[in-house]
C-alpha cells in the first residue's frame, strides 16, 4: 500500500511540475510577443482618414470607432465556446485566452478543453500549432511555411477584435467590390494575403473569406462569420464567431466562440 501511495505521489508531483512548466512557458511566450512589438501611443483615428476608402469600409469604421480613438497596439481577450477537432468528431467545450500585437503582427492563443490544450501562435514572424494532452505530452507540433501563412491570416482576420489594425497603411489596402463588400489586401514580409469582406447596412463586418491551407497540401476557402457587436473600452467589436471551411461537400464549421472579455493597450498576461 505504501509503495502504491509513493508511486501515486511521484506521478502527481510530476504532473504538477509539468503543469507549472507549461504555465511558465506560456507566460514567457506572451512576454516575447509584446516585447517584440513597439507601441505608438500618440497615433489616433480621425474620420478624414476614410475619405478615399470604399463606401462600405467607411461605414464600418464610422460605426465601430470614435473620433480621436487611440490606435490599438496590444489586445488581450478571453472567450468561451465550442471546438470540433475533426469533421467526423463531436463538439467539445473550450475556454480560450488570446494576446495580440499590431505594430509587429503577432498573437498567441491558448484553448483549454477537457481532452487537450491547444496553442496557436504567430510570434517572431513564425506560425506554429501545438496540441498537448494534460499539458504533458505534445501530440501535435506543427510549423513551416503553410503555418506561417495560416497563422498570419488568422491574426489578420481577427483584427475585427482590434479594428484600428484594419485602417489603411503601407501594408494594408482596401479596394471596392460593391455596396456591401470590399477586398482587403495585406502585405508583410514574403506574404501577400487577402480577405473578401462583407458588411451589413449598419456597417458591421459580417463575413470574411479567404484561402488558407487546411493541411500541408490543400488550399481551401476559409470563412469567419461574426455577430453580436458589443462595446469594449469604447470600441465596438463582434463577440460571436463561427469559423468555417467551405469544402466541395459543403460547409464545415469547426469553431464557435463567444468573446467574454477584451482589453486594449495593456500588454500583460491575464
Amino acid at each position: 500500500m505504501s509503495i502504491a501511495l509513493s508511486v501515486f505521489g511521484l506521478i502527481l508531483i510530476f504532473f504538477l511540475l509539468r503543469r507549472m512548466q507549461a504555465s511558465f512557458k506560456f507566460k514567457k511566450e506572451v512576454q516575447t510577443l509584446f516585447s517584440e512589438s513597439k507601441s505608438n501611443w500618440k497615433k489616433k483615428f480621425y474620420k478624414d482618414q476614410l475619405d478615399k476608402l470604399p463606401e462600405p469600409v467607411q461605414r464600418y469604421f464610422n460605426y465601430v470607432l470614435k473620433e480621436g480613438q487611440p490606435y490599438i497596439n496590444y489586445a488581450r481577450i478571453k472567450h468561451v465556446g465550442q471546438f470540433k477537432p475533426g469533421i467526423d468528431k463531436d463538439w467539445i467545450n473550450v475556454k480560450g485566452e488570446q494576446y495580440a500585437s499590431t505594430q509587429r503582427p503577432g498573437f498567441i492563443w491558448k484553448g483549454t478543453t477537457s481532452l487537450f490544450v491547444a496553442k496557436d501562435m504567430y510570434i517572431s514572424d513564425k506560425g506554429r500549432l501545438l496540441v498537448s494532452i494534460l499539458s504533458l505530452f505534445n501530440i501535435v507540433n506543427a510549423s513551416g511555411e503553410h503555418y506561417d501563412q495560416g497563422e498570419l491570416l488568422r491574426w489578420l482576420g481577427e483584427s475585427v477584435m482590434y479594428p484600428t489594425n484594419l485602417l489603411p497603411s503601407e501594408r494594408l489596402k482596401w479596394t471596392p467590390i460593391d455596396s456591401n463588400s470590399a477586398k482587403l489586401n495585406f502585405g508583410y514580409k514574403q506574404h501577400s494575403l487577402f480577405f473578401k469582406i462583407t458588411f451589413n447596412e449598419i456597417g458591421e463586418i459580417t463575413e470574411m473569406e479567404t484561402k488558407r491551407y487546411m493541411d500541408e497540401k490543400n488550399l481551401e476557402t476559409w470563412l469567419i462569420k461574426t455577430t453580436d457587436y458589443k462595446l469594449f473600452e469604447n470600441v465596438l467589436i463582434p463577440t460571436g464567431f463561427d469559423v468555417i471551411w467551405r469544402l466541395e461537400k459543403g460547409d464545415y464549421s469547426y469553431a464557435k466562440f463567444i468573446i467574454t472579455e477584451a482589453e486594449f493597450n495593456n500588454p500583460k498576461k491575464f
